[in-house]
């Protein structure tokens, strides 16, 4: 038996990236993006929110792609996130890829608080418990999101409605929690090619790599008669793999988004 065959469904440049790692690891992976990340039309919000940096306890990002859509609109010579920056806010991620992202962009690891590595879970219920110590009544944090589709619906992320969990946690100790949109998520438009590519991938064992339920959502979009029984996925959370046993896969295993874990989680089943 070969090397596994891996789906990646991230967003283009994350897939890109992650199929590398994959390939290095002796995998063979397919990029078949599920998700479109655009920056948004509406600048002046984004602008405000780096004007208002100093008046923030904390910046928490829900994703890499919020992390990399936010700086996008830094002033000129200014940084966060580090001591040099002369500012006190800090970072807030729930997973490895959008720490990744923000020490790409120039923070300090010390400025960033993050679910410990041992943690169960990267989300935002493990977010809550490293940083609640430091928030009290006043402090004010700002959410920095997504919006899904052309109605600017607050997108969903890895985490279902966990970003919205957290601002409720945040709002009963009595801290203000602003919101800002950096970025727009929308289905992809799939030529023939990768149509075929996803039929032959749900029966020819292959393994899809899930890393958020929106993608889901749009493969049964883009694939709406297709039978799943057969398909086999890994997901990066445990929202996101009952949304993918629900659709109908097959065989569905559940991995933190650790490279190696994921390795391993996709090697078991491929």
């Amino acid at each position: 038996m070969g090397d596994p065959r891996v789906v990646v469904t991230r967003p283009e440049a994350d897939a890109q990236a992650l199929a590398r790692d994959l390939t290095a690891a002796g995998l063979q992976p397919t990029v078949l993006p599920l998700i479109e990340v655009s920056a948004v039309a509406a600048r002046e919000p984004l602008d405000q929110a780096w004007r208002s940096m100093p008046h923030y306890l904390a910046v928490m990002f829900v994703s890499a792609n919020a992390v990399e859509h936010f700086f996008s609109r830094r002033p000129g010579g200014m940084s966060a996130f580090n001591t040099a920056s002369g500012l006190t806010a800090r970072a807030w991620a729930t997973g490895p890829g959008t720490v990744k992202a923000l020490l790409r962009q120039g923070a300090e690891a010390t400025w960033v608080d993050a679910p410990l590595s041992e943690a169960g879970r990267f989300d935002s219920d493990s977010l809550w418990q490293a940083v609640r110590p430091q928030v009290q009544p006043g402090d004010r944090v700002l959410i920095v999101r997504g919006v899904d589709g052309a109605q600017g619906a607050p997108a969903q992320g890895d985490r279902g409605t966990g970003r919205d969990w957290l601002s409720d946690q945040l709002t009963q100790v009595g801290a203000l929690v602003d919101f800002v949109v950096a970025y727009r998520r929308r289905a992809p438009a799939w030529g023939p090619q990768q149509l075929a590519q996803a039929r032959n991938a749900a029966a020819d064992g292959s393994v899809w790599l899930f890393s958020s339920a929106q993608a889901l959502v749009n493969l049964q979009g883009l694939l709406p008669a297709q039978d799943w029984s057969t398909a086999r996925a890994v997901a990066t959370h445990p929202r996101i793999a009952a949304a993918v046993r629900k659709a109908g896969f097959g065989v569905v295993c559940e991995s933190r988004p650790v490279l190696a874990e994921m390795v391993a989680s996709i090697e078991s089943i491929g």
